[in-house]
């Protein structure tokens, strides 16, 4: 039997577990810092027509038009403050398994044992939708919205030059966005577990939540046309629909629990 741990040992273990989560994400952040060329062939291959998404949309479309898009840098320390930006970030989703690891053993003492079970399967759900979120956004959303936006002019005497910081950003905000919006399923069931969600009543409001996805699309999406809205709204739809099914296993699962301690 261990012994019982202080608030001041406890502190002491949280930041020994920030504290090697930040030495892990700085160490990768150097090597990705270190890699710039096969970190920024990543990050900038959404830009360019040879890209895998434009070349499968050709082939479905019989279409081999390519197009142009010039990057500029607006500011004298702009590419590098976007290299370490990067970098960093690159760190944070390759060591984020490893942190959440660090999270996990930091709060699993504290919890009972169908607790850990859930914790675990919440921990690596969340990041596996997280990282599908990232790559939905990464080879359809993206690509769609950079190929409308910067070939869309007003006149021909008016050419697109996209700054580089404007590329990142929106590049590193819809993966944010999409990332957060595959949590759904995750937060669903978890909800439901605890007994605040029901299947049925997400069944009874699936039209007002159709019309919330359409709106919240339209919200994210930037060009404003039907298919990318459709690219959108479809994939967080499904989500929904995957929400009810997690909702009502894990109700089903709830009282045959219940049942068989009775």
């Amino acid at each position: 039997m261990g012994e019982t741990m202080t608030f001041w040992d406890h502190l002491e273990e949280l930041r020994g577990t920030i504290l090697r989560a930040l030495v892990a994400i700085v160490a990768v952040a150097i090597v990705a810092f270190v890699g710039k060329e096969w970190l920024f062939a990543v990050v900038m291959a959404p830009s360019r027509p040879d890209f895998i998404t434009y070349r499968l949309m050709e082939r479905v479309m019989g279409n081999a038009d390519t197009f142009r898009v010039d990057l500029f840098n607006p500011d004298l320390a702009a590419q590098f403050v976007v290299h370490v930006r990067m970098a960093l970030w690159m760190g944070l989703l390759a060591v984020s398994p490893y942190i959440l690891y660090l999270l996990f053993r930091f709060i699993a003492p504290g919890l009972y044992a169908h607790e850990r079970r859930y914790a675990l399967h919440a921990v690596a759900g969340g990041y596996v939708m997280f990282l599908m979120g990232v790559a939905l956004n990464y080879f359809v959303i993206f690509p769609f919205a950079f190929r409308f936006l910067g070939t869309y002019q007003v006149d021909a005497s008016v050419p697109n030059q996209i700054a580089l910081t404007s590329y990142i950003s929106m590049l590193l905000t819809l993966c944010l966005i999409m990332g957060v919006l595959f949590e759904l399923p995750v937060l669903c069931w978890l909800l439901g577990k605890v007994g605040l969600l029901q299947a049925g009543w997400m069944r009874q409001y699936r039209k007002h939540a159709v019309v919330v996805i359409l709106i919240l699309a339209a919200v994210i999406t930037p060009t404003g046309d039907a298919f990318t809205l459709a690219l959108v709204a479809l994939p967080i739809y499904v989500l929904y629909e995957l929400s009810i099914l997690l909702v009502s296993r894990s109700a089903k699962e709830t009282v045959s629990h219940r049942g068989g301690k009775e």
